[in-house]
């Protein structure tokens, strides 16, 4: 095999000569993946560096791509997923960490508890609001775990909280991690951020509306629920306001941390001008006695971290900053493979070659400011910049294998896409014909509750459902962003989410009793997200943004 390439390689969609046959290869490394994960429960790293050195195999011996694409292609999605989204993973867990390492998350957990005593009132401001911020800022398991783990404390019944937080951990998964998974998205698709992130927050505030009544109802039943109808209401609508105004007019990164803060003091506020008739907590249960009370001053210290990462990720995104530290941004071509792949008919008109740049904003991401803003915060709450500094190594060792485990499904996901992979699964799919939103929204449901996280999903599976669009005349933005909308509502289910929950709330052993019990909201809840798709696929296309900017 030759050490470069001297003329772009085509794709071809059909290696072997048998389109079924070429298309069970090419889903060899995504299925492969499903099975570590949902049936050999191999930890997630593990799994990714299989299906992705499968990937490695399967392009070269089966679609005969050459050696040096290959490198570039994985190199590529390495780096990208190291700075776009590792990064941005790491320092977001590190301003977290800090607040519980100076004990102020009691704080934060004591005030919002403070709010109301109804149990129904406190699941929209912990599990809803606060899961939100947290999902924001890092996602992963953090939100089920710490929320759960706060409701138990609190007083709530530990599978209840497990169950509850698992439900509510859905509507704001699309923009967490900081906007991780609409990256994720752009990378392997070459749609618009802005484009995904307006379809995303025209799709999802219809179900961001709709959880907290589905939520309480899941709780106490439908009568307990119409009594708390007006703090439903209010929590769903401001809530769902800013999702679809941050996400269609300013940016992807800070649509939960800024939504969740707004509805959390949005609540508040409200819980004080109205009370439910009636008092609600669960039956037999013990009154807690001797809970703290805190100033204002102490709650406002206590929150100062997330506040200062809002300001400053803010901030990097104003043209008149952004502009100069995007000066410093490395771009450089992909060495041996920028241009030299083409994709070829029917996936596009005629031939085209696919650029291949590594894209390092190391300055101006939104993982640096976040960083910054934990390094203030730390001296603020009480450490010394040292201590700052080793509890964010912690963090970064703590993270050592999630951090692979990205790195590798994007490298896995790049490679797909390279290869042609992608284009084969997805030529198979436009067999589904104008049902394809519905099932399309499906496959992102399937990606999430197998691998656990939506941005691994739209990396496999984004581009596969840009393509499929494309060849049934419908639109890429609406079909890559239902990937991910659908995607959310397979996380209560994903096995990581489970175990998580189980642990934090002391049910060890009864992760099978969880699964089950969120499972009916899972499915339900996927197939109403499947049905706007198709909304917007046939009787609302006007409303699916087609160069649309952020601002305008």
């Amino acid at each position: 095999m030759p050490a470069f390439v001297p003329h772009p390689w085509p794709q071809t969609y059909n290696p072997l000569g048998n389109t079924i046959l070429s298309t069970a290869v090419a889903a060899i490394p995504v299925c492969l993946l499903f099975y570590l994960l949902a049936v050999r429960k191999t930890t997630a790293w593990k799994a990714a560096v299989y299906a992705f050195l499968v990937g490695v195999v399967i392009a070269i011996a089966v679609f005969r791509m050459p050696t040096l694409l290959v490198l570039g292609a994985s190199a590529d999605g390495l780096v990208y997923g190291a700075i776009a989204i590792a990064w941005v993973l790491v320092a977001a867990v590190f301003v977290y960490d800090l607040t519980v390492e100076t004990g102020h998350f009691t704080v934060i957990m004591e005030s919002i508890g403070a709010v109301t005593d109804d149990r129904r009132l406190q699941v929209l401001l912990i599990a809803y609001a606060f899961g939100s911020i947290l999902e924001g800022a890092g996602g992963g398991g953090a939100p089920v775990a710490i929320c759960s783990a706060m409701m138990v404390g609190l007083g709530f019944e530990p599978f209840g909280a497990a169950m509850l937080c698992l439900i509510a951990n859905t509507a704001p998964v699309a923009f967490g991690g900081m906007g991780n998974p609409i990256r994720a998205l752009e990378a392997v698709t070459n749609l618009p951020e802005a484009d995904l992130s307006a379809m995303l927050g025209r799709i999802l505030p219809w179900m961001a509306m709709i959880l907290p009544f589905w939520l309480i109802r899941s709780q106490c039943g439908t009568k307990r629920t119409l009594e708390v109808w007006p703090g439903l209401a209010a929590c769903g609508v401001g809530f769902a306001a800013i999702q679809f105004f941050w996400s269609n007019y300013m940016d992807a990164v800070l649509v939960d941390i800024l939504g969740g803060m707004f509805t959390l003091v949005w609540l508040t506020f409200f819980f004080r001008l109205w009370k439910p008739r009636s008092l609600w907590r669960y039956p037999g249960e013990r009154v807690r006695t001797g809970v703290a009370k805190y100033t204002r001053g102490q709650v406002f210290h206590a929150w100062t971290p997330f506040l200062l990462l809002a300001v400053l990720v803010i901030a990097w995104g104003i043209p008149e900053i952004k502009k100069p530290l995007d000066s410093v941004t490395w771009h450089h071509p992909v060495p041996g493979l920028h241009l030299q792949v083409l994709r070829m008919p029917p996936v596009l008109p005629q031939p085209h070659p696919e650029p291949a740049l590594f894209d390092v904003p190391w300055l101006s991401s939104a993982g640096t400011a976040t960083f910054f803003a934990g390094l203030i915060a730390g001296p603020i709450l009480g450490l010394s910049l040292a201590t700052t500094l080793r509890v964010f190594f912690r963090t970064l060792y703590r993270m050592r294998y999630s951090l692979l485990a990205i790195m590798a499904m994007l490298g896995l996901g790049f490679l797909t896409r390279y290869c042609g992979m992608d284009a084969v699964m997805g030529l198979a799919f436009t067999h589904t014909g104008a049902m394809f939103p519905f099932f399309g929204t499906l496959i992102g449901w399937v990606g999430v509750a197998l691998s656990g996280t939506d941005a691994g999903s739209n990396a496999l599976f984004g581009s596969l459902q840009a393509i499929t669009a494309r060849n049934l005349g419908i639109s890429p933005v609406l079909m890559a962003a239902a990937n991910s909308a659908g995607g959310v509502m397979g996380k209560m289910i994903s096995a990581q989410s489970i175990i998580v929950a189980c642990a934090a709330t002391d049910q060890e052993g009864k992760e099978g009793d969880l699964f089950r019990a969120v499972l009916k909201h899972s499915i339900a809840l996927a197939i109403l997200v499947a049905f706007i798709v198709l909304i917007y696929a046939y009787w609302a296309t006007r409303f699916i943004p087609s160069g649309h900017h952020f601002g305008l």
